[in-house]
Parts: structure tokens; sequence; C-alpha cells
């Protein structure tokens, strides 16, 4: 049964703190979690959700990069943070957490993801492409995710500071789903989108 929570900016509201905690079996004291760094580039530990998923967590860090990736058999929630999409997909399948992450999301495990890592999470990044292809500095061509989640998401809706371009981020969506034929759904910073099992809901800002 998977669980999962997909994000924008992590615990921006009491909404998506809730929905977290419902997707528990446990008390979250109890709860053995772990952020995923490695798509903060740089000064992973110091990118700002990653350290307010770290205080709602109160639990580890771990670079994928650097570090062996079978420690995320030791938790009970893993979250992906945000950074640079290419980079963390990258380093997700060249450390085997791809793999890792779909065996224990199978097993129940929640699965958590903070922008990057939500789209991580998805069936691909094209849409990264699409809007900051410049991202790419790791040449990656397969731009297929983990598939943990069917629907295409962009997170930052609405946030037009971190996508500046003369076309509105609605425009440029747009352009996309016509292009590649498919539906995207926007969540803002401070809405996400909890999968429990077969059922998909849509965490809104009120």
């Amino acid at each position: 049964m998977r669980k999962m929570l997909l994000t924008s900016a992590g615990f921006t509201t009491p909404h998506i703190t809730e929905a977290f905690l419902r997707l528990l079996d446990q008390s979250p004291l109890k709860s053995a979690a772990v952020i995923i760094t490695t798509a903060a580039v740089q000064l992973r530990s110091q990118a700002r959700p990653n350290v307010k998923a770290k205080q709602a967590l109160e639990k580890d860090f771990l670079d994928i990069e650097f570090e062996d990736a079978e420690r995320l058999r030791e938790y009970d929630v893993i979250c992906l943070g945000g950074g640079n999409p290419f980079y963390l997909l990258h380093h997700l399948r060249v450390s085997g957490s791809d793999r890792i992450i779909e065996e224990l999301g199978s097993q129940g495990k929640v699965l958590m993801g903070i922008s990057a890592g939500t789209l991580a999470l998805g069936p691909d990044i094209h849409i990264v492409a699409h809007f900051t292809p410049y991202m790419n500095q790791v040449g990656l061509t397969d731009l297929t995710a983990l598939h943990l989640n069917n629907e295409i998401v962009f997170p930052h809706y609405g946030r037009e500071d971190k996508f500046p371009h003369e076309k509105s981020i609605e425009e440029r969506i747009q352009e996309f789903e016509a292009k590649q034929q498919c539906e995207v759904r926007r969540i803002t910073d401070v809405e996400a989108i909890c999968i429990h099992g077969g059922v998909t809901c849509f965490i809104p800002k009120d």
C-alpha cells in the first residue's frame, strides 16, 4: 500500500502536517525518518526546505551521492528534499536508491517529496526540461523518474519569481500540456497531494 505526500515546500501548513501524520502507522516520535539532501547541490544540509523538514521530523539527513543508499532501509519515512531534479534523479539511479525507495514504498514506508523530490517520485521530469533546461548540468538524457506517482506535478505554482519568463507559469504549462498531450497537476507552496493506497487526495490551503 503506497503512502506518499507530495509537496512544494514541505510542512508549510497545519493541513499538510496533519495529512502526513495520518500516513504514519505509529507515533511520529517512534518513526525513524530520513531526508535525502542530494538535490540541494550546494549547502545541502542547510537548504531551507530541508532544514524545515528536519525540524518537523527531528530526524536524519542522508546524501546518497556520498553515503550508502542501503541506509534507507533503516527508516520508516523517506523524504526526498528539494533542489535540482536532474541531479537528484541521476544520483537516485547511480546509487541504486531508486530501486530501494520503490521497494520500501511497496512495503508501506511513507515517502515524501519536497519540490525536486516530488518531481522525482512522478513519471518523468520532462516539465523541468521545459521550464529550466539549464539545470541539467549532469547531461541527463533519460528523464524517466521513479513513477511511484502517476501524475505529472508542477510544484511552486504561482511563484513567478522562481520561473522568470516573458510568459506566465500557466501559459508555459499549457504549452507543455499541448505538446506532450498530458495533464499537469499544479500545486502551490501551501498545497500538497496525499496518496494512501489507491486514493489520491488534494490538500488545499484552507
